[in-house]
């Protein structure tokens, strides 16, 4: 059976399809758009659909809208609760009644009575639960708002979901942390990970005040409500400058959340007795708070769903779905759902192009080449196999760097147009991760944890070293991503390092790069030393050549 699943109530609209209960192709419409998040997340904006990635997952599978069994939309409109503080809020649930038809005539033959409203926790809860590795087990959801709630915690049983317990509205850690973001000058329900990064920075010194505003209730809920920010440290004006009571105010919110989760995600291990937690949620791209739970909740293992987002939900209102009918197959979590070319269209890109590229002959032939110019401090822009779904770059569209150089933080973060108190990631071969990273799950591929740097290892990859001696690993194995692989064992037989510098494939304020057209836009325009593009090699040093001396 087929099920396509949308998200696109709020932000991060994104398609996703299951065929026989596989998934087999998801992606954001960001990166057909070109627009960062899709759309910002305004009553206005509701109507708007991910029509571009609805079509382009039917056609990854050779379907048409009347080749589907079911659409799930990931917001159940029946089920909204009024926002008194927002008076447009009724513009978007009418707007989300009306999905349905607005489906229908983007996706001609499509019979209407086919999309059914999938609840929005529900869908995030599926979207962790089904799709990654464990049927059996705890789950635990946070975000901004669904319908009424801003969470759900509860187990699955061989794929059945039993709630335990929900906390409503206005109590939200999600929008807490949104109000938050806005106040330091940075942009809501966009630029949260920000004041993640800025809480390293800060002392916690606000925690006892906060805490009568953002603390767990000892029965699976939580009391969440912004207070008035400029008790704490003025709103600041986004003008470069970052540091003092802005930062000690994201620290101290930050630890309160993390102390909020670990306690919800403990409560939900003595109810279950489970021995295995599954997350999902924008909370859930909190990797600091991720890895307290993996660390204090008591679970053996815990896995995040690496599209934790509400991009999520449209993958798991389409698995929800397909478990109604009972056509759930074995798990197989990947992120890798999104497009891919084959080798000779991406040479013809580069042929049309008039771009001169070389084609080494083999895998481990091409990462030798690559980890020659990282080993020279070259930057690499990385294009290779499907890409990825969810906001982490993880190694399909990447920016790699030679980790071992300090300044290569500032200079990608220049590259990028990013601020200088944003920390980059290390990407590790997984069966060198333990020598080198502790207090976090290993294996680790979806960088959605943080762990700490072995005290001798700090100085050797002080790139990648964040200011309080962490790092947002991710593991590499070759059933992983064999290309990058070879590359991390080239660039350690050069070196003695087994790791890499690794950040999305983008500049500031634009979505990753998706298709070649993208990455040779951005080769073109940042100073990035090479360029690989599937098995091809393109060296600015060739492009730019005079053709005097070339």
């Amino acid at each position: 059976m087929r099920y396509l699943g949308i998200n696109a109530t709020f932000h991060d609209p994104a398609a996703a399809l299951v065929v026989d209960g596989h998934v087999v192709a998801a992606a954001e419409e960001e990166r057909f758009s070109r627009r960062k998040h899709g759309k910002r997340p305004v009553p206005f904006s509701a109507w708007e659909l991910p029509e571009q990635s609805m079509r382009w997952v039917l056609k990854h599978a050779g379907l048409t809208p009347a080749d589907l069994d079911g659409v799930a939309y990931s917001f159940d409109p029946e089920l909204a609760a009024p926002i008194p503080d927002d008076p447009y809020d009724p513009v978007r649930i009418d707007y989300v009644r009306r999905a349905p038809g607005f489906i229908a005539e983007a996706l001609p033959g499509l019979d209407r009575a086919k999309v059914s409203f999938v609840q929005h926790h529900v869908a995030h809860a599926a979207s962790s639960g089904l799709a990654g590795p464990y049927r059996t087990g705890a789950v635990l959801v946070s975000d901004g708002r669904g319908e009424g709630h801003s969470h759900l915690a509860g187990h699955y049983e061989d794929g059945e979901l039993t709630v335990l317990a929900r906390q409503a509205l206005p109590d939200s850690l999600g929008l807490v942390y949104e109000s938050l973001t806005d106040h330091l000058g940075f942009l809501r329900s966009s630029d949260e990970f920000k004041v993640m990064a800025l809480a390293s920075y800060g002392t916690p010194h606000f925690t006892d005040e906060l805490r009568e505003c953002i603390h767990a209730n000892g029965d699976g809920g939580f009391t969440a409500r912004a207070p008035d920010w400029e008790r704490f440290a003025p709103r600041r004006i986004d003008d470069g400058t970052w540091g003092g009571a802005h930062a000690d105010l994201a620290a101290s919110v930050q630890a309160l959340v993390e102390e909020t989760l670990v306690d919800l995600a403990r409560w939900l291990r003595r109810e279950t007795g489970a021995s295995v937690l599954t997350m999902a949620g924008g909370t859930a791209l909190n990797c600091v708070a991720n890895s307290r739970i993996w660390r204090e909740a008591g679970f053996d293992d815990v896995w995040v769903q690496p599209a934790s987002g509400d991009s999520g939900t449209a993958l798991g209102g389409a698995l929800v779905l397909a478990q109604r009918a009972g056509d759930l197959a074995a798990p197989a979590p990947t992120a890798a759902l999104g497009r891919s070319w084959t080798d000779d269209e991406l040479a013809q890109w580069l042929t049309t192009a008039q771009v001169p590229f070389t084609t080494p002959g083999s895998r481990e032939a091409l990462a030798a080449e690559v980890a020659d110019v990282l080993e020279g401090n070259g930057v690499i822009a990385w294009f290779d196999g499907r890409s990825e779904f969810g906001p982490r770059a993880l190694g399909r569209r990447s920016l790699l760097a030679n980790p071992m150089h300090a300044e290569n933080l500032e200079r990608l973060n220049d590259v990028k147009g990013r601020e200088q108190f944003r920390p980059v990631a290390p990407m590790v071969l997984q069966e060198r991760a333990a020598e080198i990273f502790s207090g976090g799950p290993i294996p680790s591929p979806y960088m959605l944890f943080t762990h700490q740097v072995a005290p001798e290892w700090c100085d050797r990859i002080p790139a990648v070293t964040h200011v309080d001696g962490s790092a947002r690993i991710q593991t590499v194995s070759d059933e992983d991503n064999a290309g990058i692989a070879a590359l991390l064992r080239a660039f350690g037989q050069r070196t003695g390092v087994p790791v890499v510098v690794n950040t999305s494939l983008n500049t500031a304020g634009r979505p990753m790069v998706d298709d070649p057209r993208d990455a040779l836009e951005l080769f073109g325009s940042a100073p990035v030393a090479a360029l690989v593009l599937g098995p091809h090699l393109v060296r600015r040093a060739h492009l730019f050549a005079d053709p005097a001396t070339a």
